[in-house]
């Protein structure tokens, strides 16, 4: 009896110190702070307020890459989208903040802890408002890129590469840019590429005027442009013929008649609809070399592209410390972007020395 007696109280002792033990775990240390004094006074929105008295000097669109009045475009926009409510406990972040703290950060690449100093706002909360602002713009802005669904505007995008780059029958340009990303946690070497880093792809195809038509991104470094390519929804419309090219014509005073088509580098197959340079060198004046350079003054339009989103936003200039997919997110949001500020301030937002132009017949960069 004294026996059973023992080990009940044993068990007793032993679940007491069981249940106290697991309180002590789940018990949460008290906060040192709810808000530090830096983040109690946000000034991102009063900084911008400052820079607009003084839009001539150009700070206001070297800080958000757009000006005044685009920002407040984009802002109602996706307002209702990254918006929050008000609590007893304090006010929540405004969306003039979460936007400009999202452009200056796509603009700059600064990271998370520079930018807290300058919005007077915890890097952790900015982890978080980066990805869900460039989010909203993707979903707010995604029919500023689309890809032509009738032959009339395929023959439209063709006729302005043969009036500016001397190249008919060419419907886009395509092409494939490495983002480079900081080694992804457990990642392998999934993301690694032949240049030695980590990086996921941007495959983009675009018109005669530097407008992105259709991109695809997020697809490990591994993979090469031309595999990337085999991968895409565009690809499947090329070979299912169910892209609505123009159906072939003779080329200006020829008889022959010549399918509509893209043009890209020599990672590509070469195919009915897509026309690559001939390999290898070829002696001057030669038919050949005549055609690569015809065709490379078409090609080099994506390349150019590639060169403006990075010129502008030049969180593309180096590796990304995010996952792939929030790196995904920043980069979709920024070709957004690049299509909607061409689209309304073109002038502001592409300057002359970021495009190609020719000057009797020579071709300056």
């Amino acid at each position: 009896m004294e026996s059973e007696d023992h080990v009940l109280a044993m068990t007793i002792i032993s679940t007491s110190l069981l249940i106290i033990h697991q309180l002590m775990k789940t018990r949460r240390r008290p906060r040192r702070w709810w808000r530090t004094e830096l983040y109690k006074r946000r000034e991102g929105r009063e900084l911008l307020t400052d820079m607009n008295f003084q839009h001539i000097s150009g700070q206001y669109k070297n800080f958000t890459k757009m000006t005044p009045t685009d920002f407040e475009n984009l802002l109602e926009m996706i307002g209702p989208r990254i918006s929050r409510n008000h609590t007893n406990l304090r006010a929540p972040i405004s969306i003039q903040d979460r936007l400009a703290i999202t452009l200056r950060f796509l603009g700059s690449g600064d990271s998370y802890t520079s930018l807290q100093y300058t919005f007077r706002v915890s890097k952790q909360s900015i982890s978080a408002i980066v990805p869900e602002v460039c989010a909203a713009i993707m979903e707010e802005l995604k029919e500023y890129i689309k890809v032509p669904t009738t032959a009339e505007a395929w023959l439209k995008i063709s006729k302005e590469f043969e009036d500016r780059w001397n190249f008919p029958h060419c419907s886009g340009a395509l092409d494939g840019k490495h983002v480079t990303l900081e080694a992804p946690i457990k990642s392998g070497t999934e993301f690694y590429n032949y240049k030695q880093n980590f990086s996921i792809v941007l495959f983009a195809l675009v018109d005669a005027d530097y407008n992105f038509l259709f991109v695809d991104v997020g697809c490990q470094g591994r993979i090469s442009d031309g595999g990337v390519f085999k991968d895409t929804t565009l690809y499947d419309m090329i070979e299912n013929h169910t892209i609505n090219l123009p159906s072939p014509r003779p080329l200006p005073d020829r008889n022959i008649s010549i399918p509509y088509f893209f043009v890209g580098d020599s990672a590509f197959a070469l195919s009915e609809n897509l026309m690559k340079p001939y390999g290898g060198t070829h002696p001057k004046g030669s038919s050949k070399r005549t055609f690569n350079y015809r065709l490379s003054r078409a090609r080099r339009i994506v390349e150019n592209v590639f060169g403006i989103i990075s010129s502008v936003f030049r969180v593309l200039r180096k590796p990304m410390l995010l996952q792939p997919d929030n790196a995904e997110l920043v980069v979709m949001a920024i070709v957004l972007l690049h299509n909607y500020l061409k689209r309304h301030s073109r002038n502001v937002f592409i300057t002359p020395g970021l495009v190609d132009q020719e000057e009797e017949g020579i071709l300056t960069r």
